[in-house]
């Protein structure tokens, strides 16, 4: 890999946001390690931002209030973006700037920006012309938010994530972990993707298969 670390993740944020959709991918990165045995004495090769549309304090479902590092119009170039899920998608779903912000992470002409979604965020991927001829998913209760979202994508139904790269999916709320722990083996090899499930007491997700939750 011939990037520089640390590696840039930005993680969106808006009102009704899905708290573990934020939570969970923001643990798996900020407790990454390269060398498991210094754990103490070395960061993450990751820097995690939370970005907003604008600077204000974001109220997620719940009640959980969190505050942006940055905003769309002061955010770094990034190695990777990850846009959650929750309810507020729909409002979002119409948010004009918004769209054309996630939109603008992908220009056609880069090939080394990976962008992933965790539940319902899919549907902003979708709304944003990024999921056509793509594998997508999402929450179970969502896949017709989806395809409404993004009629041309193909959306699979009995996986958690989907990883066909530059653009990745994942199900709903927990599996947002399993998606980042994937991007982590991505980016630095299963071995320290397992290290870092194992550091969370988290199962290394070697599976895919959606479990029956009936």
């Amino acid at each position: 890999m011939n990037k520089k670390f640390p590696l840039k993740v930005g993680i969106l944020i808006f009102d009704d946001v899905e708290v573990l959709d934020v939570a969970g991918p923001f643990e798996v990165f900020a407790v990454t390690r390269l060398n498991e045995e210094k754990r103490r004495e070395q960061s993450s090769p990751f820097k995690v931002y939370l970005i907003s549309e604008t600077k204000k304090q974001i109220v997620a479902i719940g009640g959980l209030r969190l505050t942006p590092d940055v905003s769309f119009d002061d955010c770094p170039d990034l190695d990777l973006l990850i846009v959650p899920g929750g309810w507020g998608t729909r409002k979002e779903s119409k948010n004009i700037i918004l769209l054309n912000w996630i939109s603008n992470q992908f220009p056609e002409n880069t090939s080394d920006r990976l962008i992933a979604s965790v539940c319902t965020g899919s549907s902003l991927l979708g709304k944003a012309g990024l999921l056509d001829g793509r594998d997508a998913t999402t929450h179970w209760q969502a896949f017709d938010f989806l395809q409404k979202s993004a009629p041309k994508a193909n959306i699979l139904k009995n996986v958690r994530f989907t990883l066909t790269e530059p653009i990745f999916t994942s199900a709903g709320v927990s599996a947002g972990i399993d998606l980042a722990l994937r991007l982590v083996t991505h980016f630095f090899g299963i071995d320290i993707g397992r290290a870092t499930a194992r550091h969370m007491e988290y199962p290394y997700p070697t599976s895919n298969k959606r479990s029956s939750l009936d």
